[in-house]
């Protein structure tokens, strides 16, 4: 158990961090509409909690004027700007960057529609904080954008694999496996497209918190399940990740709404953004099986009290989760 306490630490630690930066995780969102020749209405719309905001600004091409006033809207988890500018001679072969975006860990999403309604769009990262504006844009310039978000906010959210690491955990067999992460997939595929599209609008505050608590539910199970307790939830995993996973998917679909979709490629950013997110949950799972079958042929140790162990460690960061994001409604 002694050896297992630094592990816990790290977890709790790295757990307690993220939290912090969860939210600077979600991406940023710059949309360039253009309602005349050369005069584009700007949406820039960045990540906030309360009066805290990411110090990041968009710039646009120095042939681009503002025409007139802006107007600010702040709802709490991110603060909307809106514009409108003149910029002569268009915007193809030019760059727009986004300025402070090199000391942060979040991307933004560029979506440029040309008054012809031709789109494109653009993931800017830390790495790479400006575009250059292409003069013929591609459908798969969209899928690609939309898919390496999705692969990046499963893999980023630590909160959501906490979740599918709690199941790996409860699941002792690879049929209940395969059922557990078919019905995970199922549930949250369902509420993500009911989120991202409007049709089922939910705070997200309350999503969140619901969230956490869905992992200190599946942690409690493992202990349940390793102090012998046979009951429904813990025969029938996938119960647990179809009705947990409903909730998951309005977080995702909140992320995917907040960001922005585009309006004539809604059905491909969609799929594309939920292919991603599945990829990257794939990607988890082969992770943690490689993992657990690692330790069970160079450990000695009984795996039965390690799951115990990990179970408290993630049910103990969830729990602190859970009381956070209440206490930031």
């Amino acid at each position: 158990m002694t050896r297992l306490r630094p592990i816990l630490l790290l977890v709790a630690l790295l757990g307690l961090s993220q939290a912090a930066i969860a939210h600077e995780l979600r991406p940023a969102f710059l949309e360039l509409i253009e309602t005349a020749p050369d005069r584009f209405d700007v949406l820039w719309k960045v990540p906030a909690r309360g009066e805290a905001r990411l110090a990041l600004d968009a710039t646009l091409p120095e042939s681009c004027t503002e025409t007139g006033p802006r107007t600010v809207t702040d709802t709490g988890i991110a603060v909307s700007s809106r514009w409108s500018v003149a910029c002569e001679g268009g915007l193809a072969g030019r760059t727009i960057a986004i300025g402070g975006l090199r000391a942060t860990y979040t991307d933004v999403l560029l979506r440029i529609e040309a008054i012809d309604g031709v789109q494109q769009s653009a993931r800017l990262t830390p790495d790479n904080p400006g575009y250059v504006v292409l003069a013929a844009p591609s459908t798969f310039d969209t899928a690609r954008t939309y898919l390496v978000l999705g692969v990046e906010h499963i893999l980023l959210g630590i909160d959501h694999l906490l979740f599918v690491l709690a199941l790996l955990l409860l699941i002792r067999n690879l049929r209940t496996l395969i059922e557990t992460i078919t019905a995970f997939t199922v549930a949250h595929s369902i509420t993500l497209a009911a989120a991202a599209l409007g049709w089922a609008v939910v705070p997200q505050p309350p999503i969140e918190a619901a969230i956490a608590l869905s992992i200190v539910v599946v942690a409690s199970e493992i202990v349940r399940a390793g102090r012998g307790a046979t009951d429904l939830s813990i025969r029938f995993p996938w119960l647990i990740a179809f009705l947990f996973g409903l909730l998951h998917g309005f977080g995702f679909g909140g992320a995917l709404r907040d960001i922005g979709l585009p309006q004539k490629d809604v059905p491909l950013a969609l799929f594309t953004f939920n292919l991603g997110v599945e990829a990257g949950q794939l990607l988890f799972v082969a992770a943690v099986l490689a993992v657990l079958a690692a330790v069970r042929a160079l450990v000695a140790a009984p795996l039965p009290r390690a799951r115990m162990a990990a179970a408290y460690g993630i049910g103990a960061v969830s729990a602190f989760w859970f009381v956070q994001r209440v206490l930031s409604f």
